[in-house]
């Protein structure tokens, strides 16, 4: 199980030689200000300040409310994390009949994808006020026009009090992303190798994202740095994946860049 592969994509690796250079390839992708941006809220407070700025931008401010608020649930003071009921109640205030009727997620499906929900910073004003009001900034990506959505909602109140559209932003890919990005991967002729390597290291057939631990970086296009069929990433949604057998050792898939929003994969050219 914890052998090295030396065929097929090129090498299965040690764990801890891929963790090293993954890691070191995620902070050059990753996006400033966007670094906690992932599934679940709480851990990615870091970045609500530079998305709020972007919600709060001139190409998209607009106050909104959802009619019927689900039930609060238990709630945080101040500036605690975000608790289980405030995230599942803010995502559905975030999500309005428009945007779902409207968007589309990374499977095809209606509504746009859910990346990140955050506490919001508070407003200069307020940053010494215990009684501020407690936001969220919750953030989507909608497939259907390759379009980061972010909406800062009042906990208090409700109320959808910013909506901001980007074009070209791409913050890291959420965990549903990445498992897309692998089912690509696998149904196309240049995830042969990953299956192949996959076999070698388990002696099992590679049939499910689910066999696999994935993390995943932005990738945006280059002139003259990767093939043709990749141009249009950083307008398109393209992961690259750090695979790694459950139990097992890692596979090297840092050469393939999968396009979500065209669903192909491109093979970079290492040198």
């Amino acid at each position: 199980m914890r052998g090295t592969v030396h065929r097929h994509l090129g090498k299965v690796m040690a764990g801890a030689a891929l963790a090293a250079v993954a890691t070191a390839a995620m902070v050059a992708i990753t996006l400033p200000g966007t670094a906690g941006a992932g599934e679940t809220g709480g851990a990615g407070g870091g970045g609500t300040g530079a998305v709020r700025q972007a919600a709060e931008g001139p190409d998209g401010v607009r106050p909104g409310v959802v009619e019927r608020a689900p039930a609060e649930g238990r709630k945080g003071t101040g500036r605690d994390p975000l608790t289980d009921d405030e995230i599942r109640r803010v995502e559905k205030l975030a999500l309005s009949r428009q945007l779902l009727a409207s968007g589309e997620d990374v499977d095809g499906d209606r509504g746009p994808q859910r990346l990140s929900v955050d506490l919001a910073e508070p407003d200069a004003d307020e940053a010494d006020d215990p009684g501020a009001p407690r936001r969220a900034v919750v953030t989507f990506y909608d497939y259907k026009d390759d379009t980061l959505v972010v909406r800062t909602v009042d906990l208090d109140t409700g109320k959808v009090e910013t909506t901001g559209t980007r074009r070209g932003v791409q913050p890291p890919p959420s965990r549903a992303e990445n498992a897309e990005a692998a089912s690509i991967l696998m149904a196309d002729p240049l995830g042969a190798g990953l299956k192949a390597d996959y076999k070698d290291a388990t002696g099992r057939e590679l049939s499910s994202p689910d066999q696999l631990l994935l993390s995943g970086g932005v990738y945006r296009a280059a002139p003259g740095a990767q093939p043709a069929v990749l141009d249009r990433c950083g307008v398109h949604r393209c992961v690259r994946l750090f695979t790694k057998v459950r139990n097992g050792p890692w596979i090297d898939t840092m050469s393939l860049v999968i396009d979500l929003s065209a669903h192909h994969v491109g093979r970079l050219d290492r040198g």
